[in-house]
Order: C-alpha cells, then sequence, then structure tokens
C-alpha cells in the first residue's frame, strides 16, 4: 500500500501561483510515475501532468506553460508548481502513483481561483 497526502491548496486571485506538495509513504523514485489530476466543479476528473521514473514530464495542453511537475526524492514528494491562474483552474487536485501495475490516489485539495 502507498499513501499519498495533498497539501498547499486554497484561494488565490487570478492570476496568481500556488504550489501543491504530494507526500508519499514510499520513495516516489519507486513510482514508476506520479500524476496530477483534477476535477472541476461538476466535471469529470482531468488529466494535469506526470513525472516518470527517468525524469520525463508530460503536461496537459490546458496548463502548459503555466504548470511544472517535479520531485524532491529526498522527501519522498512530488509537487506541482501553478502559476498564472485562471478562475477555469478551478478543482480539486489529485495526486496519483503507479507503482508496478497499481494506481494509487491521494484525497485531494482544493484550489479555487477567483476572478
Amino acid at each position: 500500500q502507498v499513501q499519498l497526502v495533498e497539501s498547499g491548496g486554497g484561494l488565490v486571485q487570478a492570476g496568481g501561483s500556488l504550489r501543491l506538495s504530494c507526500a508519499a509513504s514510499r520513495s516516489v523514485l519507486e513510482a514508476n510515475a506520479m500524476h496530477w489530476y483534477r476535477q472541476p466543479p461538476g466535471k469529470q476528473r482531468e488529466y494535469v501532468a506526470t513525472l516518470t521514473r527517468g525524469g520525463i514530464t508530460n503536461i496537459a495542453d490546458s496548463v502548459k506553460g503555466r504548470f511544472t511537475i517535479f520531485r524532491d526524492s529526498a522527501k519522498n514528494t512530488v509537487y506541482l508548481q501553478m502559476n498564472s491562474l485562471k478562475p477555469e483552474d478551478t478543482a480539486v487536485y489529485y495526486c496519483m502513483a503507479t507503482f508496478l501495475a497499481n494506481n494509487y490516489w491521494g484525497q485531494g485539495t482544493q484550489v479555487t481561483v477567483s476572478s
């Protein structure tokens, strides 16, 4: 089992920044990949970003150029740096870890961007 705990969400004005954290109970370097997803109010969960074990990143087109995913392996933590936030970025943000064939989810953290 792997536990993931997200933090760093909150209320921010449009144009502002937030950094989300995802602390894992196992080494993030053991994961095949770490991901961020989000679920806007009334909508389905959608993909945001991936960081592979080898350090390759992928960012959804909707946030490319504004969001960055990176890790601190010493802290077993993956981060999502979000800049130039827009009201449409309002969502619950979830961390997901892939270890071998298993996916593990965190409980989510709310991000609200006011206009």
